[in-house]
């Protein structure tokens, strides 16, 4: 079984319509659709913005559901110049830019495990190459891979945005991906993270730009998911 986590309706209700056999339950108030597509089992929740919401929706469908691997998609901000619209960013690891014990000593982005400390979460390798593969199948999609910096805030501004690209070497932002990242890892569950970008380092405003490009950028990583789980 392939768990599938996005954060908003417009990221996750047009995987579910693709879905057959469903069946639905309600854990921690969140809906978790189980079922197939192209006879591929897997289970899709809408999780809610921000990290704790994506953590808490990881680990219940690591426990409840047992999947093989979990993908995170959805919408996100690019954090660099050659990072567009409509653009696919592909994860090859993340880091959670708003982790900050600098004050003591560690470096910006440490996250605290039982095992050890660790800042940037690698995602599964095998996973990124299927990826590749379906944004390949779907056609007209420009993607890229790199470092997706999660934070429990939206980015404004160019120069917050440089920051995070410059800092961090990100390419893309975004709100669940480092959390869902740290929930695998700790339980070994390969994970992957896709983000169509919905707003860009422009001189328009982030807003106005994150409503008029969202649900498109949606609708991109939606079919490249679909192709996914249909290969896998």
């Amino acid at each position: 079984m392939i768990g599938i986590i996005g954060a908003m309706d417009i990221e996750v209700s047009g995987i579910i319509a693709e879905m057959t056999e469903k069946k639905t339950e309600i854990i921690s108030g969140s809906a978790y659709t189980s079922g197939k597509i192209h006879g591929k089992e897997c289970v899709v929740v809408k999780c809610g913005i921000g990290k704790v919401n994506a953590a808490v929706a990881a680990q219940t469908i690591i426990l409840k559901y047992s999947p093989y691997m979990v993908i995170n998609t959805g919408v996100g901000g690019s954090t660099s110049l050659n990072t567009h619209i409509g653009y696919v960013v592909i994860a090859e690891n993340v880091i959670q830019h708003d982790m900050d014990t600098t004050a003591i000593g560690d470096k910006r982005g440490t996250i605290f495990l039982p095992e050890g400390n660790i800042d940037y979460i690698p995602c599964d390798k095998d996973v990124v190459a299927r990826i590749k593969q379906s944004c390949e199948r779907i056609g007209e999609t420009h993607y890229v891979t790199g470092t997706v910096a999660t934070g429990d805030q939206f980015i404004t501004g160019n120069e917050r945005r440089s920051a995070l690209n410059e800092d961090f070497n990100a390419i893309a932002c975004e709100m669940e991906g480092g959390s869902i990242g740290q929930v695998c890892y700790m339980n070994e569950v390969p994970f992957g993270i896709i983000r169509a970008i919905s707003d860009s380092m422009s001189e328009e405003d982030d807003a106005v730009e994150y409503a008029v490009f969202s649900k498109s950028a949606a609708k991109k990583s939606i079919d490249i998911i679909i192709d996914f789980v249909k290969n896998s």
